[in-house]
């Protein structure tokens, strides 16, 4: 641990059982920060503010259910006092093609990472004008760039993505910093099942070196911790992934270039199909959300 500006401050991250979200809890407990750890998860989230050098609250929580939210943000004032920053980190993911996908799994998607993240906010906004506080937004290089086969997260992403902007216009003058930030591939469950499909994989394959490279996650949340530290508008990892925003308008040329001419092989032959929810945290929330008696993983 390291004295620094998040010594002693409150910081909340959602989608912190796992992935991401722990690594970058663990890396702001080492920069002094006390955390709340929002998620579905229980057992993993005990155990993640366990481990942690500061204390740590643990909060199970469905971003999507506004009043369990404001609960979650009643224990976080009462146990550790107001936060400085909230970290919108909670998000889920699926692939394969729009046209076969589940209609309520698809929505799940948009639900989970953009009214989410916009409950998020909504429930901590008064705590961050009271501290003159920060919210980041996770958004993804999704949001720069859509691809085939996410449909539902790319547009999840890009949702967000305006959501944080107008969203720091609105509170500016309150003294409230809103960041951005856009994470290439990391090493994740989510992201290590997805490789398991030929689509997805040679989506990733296929994009230029630099970009197309899986980082460990604790590299990821070390770029994140900075920003939370700095308040900053926008975090891209890699860094020269700033320089894609004045020519993103170009990408949907390429990549449907690149579709066009390779998805029909992708699969070896056989049927594009859904993946389904990606990773543990995803199956989490769908067996947290399914009705009685189909809690399936």
């Amino acid at each position: 641990m390291r004295a620094g500006p998040l010594q002693g401050r409150t910081v909340v991250i959602t989608g912190a059982a796992r992935g991401l979200g722990a690594a970058l809890a663990r890396e702001l407990a080492r920069r002094g920060a006390r955390l709340a750890l929002l998620g579905h998860e229980g057992p993993e989230l005990n155990a993640l503010a366990a481990s942690l050098p500061t204390p740590a609250l643990a909060v199970e929580v469905d971003v999507t259910d506004s009043s369990a939210l404001d609960d979650a943000a009643a224990a976080v004032r009462a146990h550790l006092g107001r936060p400085s920053a909230v970290v919108a980190n909670a998000g889920i993911a699926e692939g394969g093609p729009f046209a076969t996908s589940d209609p309520a799994s698809w929505r799940r998607v948009i639900d989970v990472n953009v009214t989410g993240s916009a409950q998020t906010a909504r429930a901590f906004l008064p705590d961050l004008t009271a501290t003159a506080g920060y919210f980041l937004q996770v958004a993804s290089l999704a949001s720069l760039g859509a691809t085939p086969m996410m449909s539902a997260y790319c547009a999840s992403k890009a949702g967000v993505e305006a959501f944080a902007h107008a969203l720091q216009a609105e509170v500016a003058h309150e003294g409230i910093a809103v960041g951005v930030a856009y994470p290439g591939w990391a090493d994740t469950d989510m992201i290590r099942e997805a490789e398991e499909f030929a689509a997805l994989r040679e989506l990733r394959v296929h994009m230029p070196p630099g970009v197309r490279d899986i980082r460990p996650a604790d590299v990821v949340a070390a770029r994140l911790a900075r920003a939370v530290e700095r308040r900053s508008t926008a975090v891209y990892v890699p860094a020269w992934l700033r320089l894609v925003q004045p020519v993103r308008w170009a990408l949907p040329p390429v990549v449907l270039r690149l579709a066009r001419h390779h998805l029909p092989r992708w699969d070896a032959g056989r049927p594009l199909r859904a993946t389904g929810s990606l990773g543990t945290g995803g199956r989490a929330d769908r067996a947290a959300t399914a009705p009685d008696g189909d809690r399936r993983g």
